[in-house]
């Protein structure tokens, strides 16, 4: 069994313009004779790897906590792909994860510098799957991400931002990636890992 861990490490990660950065205070600290180590820290629902709710651009969508867990967990499909998603791409993707795996077409997940078009986005929610995830902060054109957005989470398609898969190779695994239980929070992050067996 191998393991891959495909978060990023929070207090470097990657934040998107605007959003505060991460950041890390240390209220006890043994080298300074305290009893014990304690850190406090405060960070951004979207800094780094972390999960979409609906709520984050529905009004009255579903917030994190209302989610089903089940979403997080279970097969995933990793296809590598450069530039846009084009909606003849999304096609292909579903039906190679269909082929690995027919449980995997519920969670794909896209390695490399790439962006999701409109047209592809219809594709994943027409097909209902649970988890859409990619290596960028956002789903979607960084210049115009909402349209993306709101076609998945319309459909409650968990998003799965800021994952980090350089070292995994393409195929079926099974993913694991529960977000932090923020109640009424828009997204939260999660430390999310892919497993081969």
């Amino acid at each position: 069994m191998k393991i891959y861990d495909i978060s990023q490490e929070v207090f470097g990660c990657a934040v998107w313009p605007g959003d505060p950065a991460p950041e890390r205070e240390i209220l006890s600290d043994m080298k300074d004779g305290a009893l014990y180590n304690l850190t406090a820290f405060r960070m951004c629902a979207h800094n780094g790897t972390h999960v979409d709710a609906p709520s984050h651009f529905y009004k009255d969508g579903k917030t994190i906590d209302q989610i089903d867990p089940e979403k997080f967990i279970g097969k995933a499909y990793v296809y590598e792909h450069t530039g846009d998603i084009t909606a003849e791409d999304a096609v292909n993707i579903l039906k190679k994860a269909m082929e690995a795996d027919i449980l995997s077409a519920n969670r794909i997940l896209i390695k490399g510098k790439a962006t999701l078009t409109s047209a592809a986005a219809q594709v994943f929610a027409d097909a209902g799957i649970r988890l859409y995830g990619n290596e960028s902060q956002t789903v979607g054109p960084e210049d115009t991400p909402m349209e993306v957005h709101l076609i998945l989470l319309k459909e409650e398609i968990v998003l799965l931002e800021g994952i980090r898969l350089e070292n995994v190779p393409k195929g079926v695994y099974l993913l694991h990636a529960i977000p932090l239980n923020l109640g009424g929070a828009d997204g939260a992050p999660c430390r999310a890992t892919l497993i081969r067996e």
